[in-house]
């Protein structure tokens, strides 16, 4: 597995993820608020909200815990989908967050004026993109260096 594939299969098991968090969470918002209306909603009565904040504040949390359930439900369907990547994906990403944490910068020297950049290499895309974020790494500790 070259470089520009690890980074185009990690590009496009992303977009899964955030797909499936998307339909997750409104299968879960949509899932609640049908139970919640066909349930009988006395206990609400003991909670010191007014009822319909009650069911909203239930019916959101339903679909939040929808969107945190969705990368996990859409890495299985990109593994499912594409045979054969995930151990060469795995063994490429201990090799990427390797490089990353060798390469970034100390962040307790952060300031307003000179922001970390890109902590945990998440905006990287592609080889040109992470050569930028090399740059941007020797960039932040030259300011850090000269403006001490």
């Amino acid at each position: 597995l070259d470089w520009n594939t690890f980074f185009a299969l990690r590009k496009t098991r992303r977009r899964y993820q955030q797909a499936c968090s998307i339909v997750t969470m409104m299968i879960g918002g949509s899932l609640a608020g049908l139970v919640l209306i066909n349930i009988d909603v006395d206990f609400l009565g003991k909670l010191p909200l007014d009822p319909f904040i009650t069911l909203g504040l239930i019916t959101m949390s339903s679909a939040a815990l929808g969107w945190l359930a969705g990368p996990s439900l859409g890495s299985t369907i990109f593994y499912i989908a594409k045979r054969g990547v995930k151990t060469p994906m795995a063994n490429k990403e201990v090799e990427f967050f390797g490089r990353i944490k060798k390469n970034r910068v100390d962040p307790s020297v952060s300031s307003v004026g000179n922001p970390v950049p890109d902590y945990y290499g998440e905006k990287i895309s592609s080889v040109a993109g992470y050569r930028q974020w090399l740059k941007d790494q020797r960039a932040f500790n030259k300011k850090r260096t000269s403006f001490l």
